[in-house]
């Protein structure tokens, strides 16, 4: 535990990926998967929230060591810890709605004040939000910090589109979508590169919660009647091959670096 705490910033390399096509994609899938993954677990496989909840914790506090622990970007270690964020924040969010009685607008409030507050702080202490300077100890945790806020704020905003305001599955998916899509625009014309990637980041999560019921859902709720279990299949068997190319690509790279 000391060498956690006391890792030099010289040890260090960026411990975030670079930001690609393909971290878009790995990203709007594992979102997909924290809400299909814990319905799953929840209710098809019978877990039932209690336990879907503590087991997953259990597994996010190890991945999230695991992560700490690592000096460099390390693709499956990232990715894993990204979609056990992902199905954590989700049940936060469903405890609070489901569990305690929690209205999404207080909710969806609450987080967003968190995830200000997070940001607030971790400008004022390493004066950059970017993430392309994850090289310290103390931005990985302000980062995973914000990470998991904004998977548990993405959540809600999403069941609050969907549901309390009206706008169903298909045309909350094509809202946030819309949303995401401006966002890039503005980056496009040159609006600013970390804001502009973080108002990304939080948008895709209630897009990705959005498809992840349409595709789930019954038809008769206004889904596609895919089920949770085969969506989730789906789109882990994705996110698994895109980070398996990541990891092999780094590991040739690693591999050439050392022979030359």
């Amino acid at each position: 535990m000391n060498n956690l705490l006391t890792v030099s910033a010289s040890d260090w390399l960026n411990k975030v990926p670079e930001v690609t096509l393909s971290f878009w994609i790995i990203k709007i899938m594992s979102t997909t998967v924290g809400e299909t993954g814990a319905d799953f677990l929840a209710v098809n496989a019978g877990f039932g929230q209690g336990l879907t909840r503590t087991v997953m914790a259990a597994l996010l506090a190890v991945a999230l060591f695991t992560q700490l622990r690592t000096h460099r970007y390390t693709p499956w270690i990232y990715w894993l810890t990204v979609v056990l964020v992902s199905v954590v924040g989700t049940q936060i969010t469903d405890l609070l709605t489901d569990g305690l009685g929690v209205s999404l607008y207080v909710s969806t409030s609450a987080f967003a004040v968190a995830l200000a507050a997070i940001f607030f702080v971790w400008y004022r202490v390493e004066r950059t939000l970017s993430i392309h300077d994850i090289v310290t100890r103390s931005r990985e945790l302000f980062y995973w910090s914000a990470i998991l806020c904004t998977f548990a704020l993405g959540t809600a905003a999403g069941d609050l589109a969907t549901e309390a305001l009206g706008l169903g599955f298909t045309w909350g998916a094509v809202a946030f979508g819309a949303l995401i899509g401006i966002t890039y625009a503005a980056w496009r014309m040159g609006g600013n590169a970390v804001l502009t990637f973080w108002i990304g980041y939080i948008l895709t999560r209630p897009f990705g919660a959005a498809l992840g019921d349409l595709l789930t859902q019954a038809k008769t709720y206004g889904g596609l009647g895919m089920g949770a279990m085969w969506t989730s299949a789906l789109f882990l068997s994705v996110i698994v091959m895109l980070v398996a190319v990541a990891q092999f690509s780094m590991n040739a790279g690693r591999s050439a670096q050392v022979t030359e």
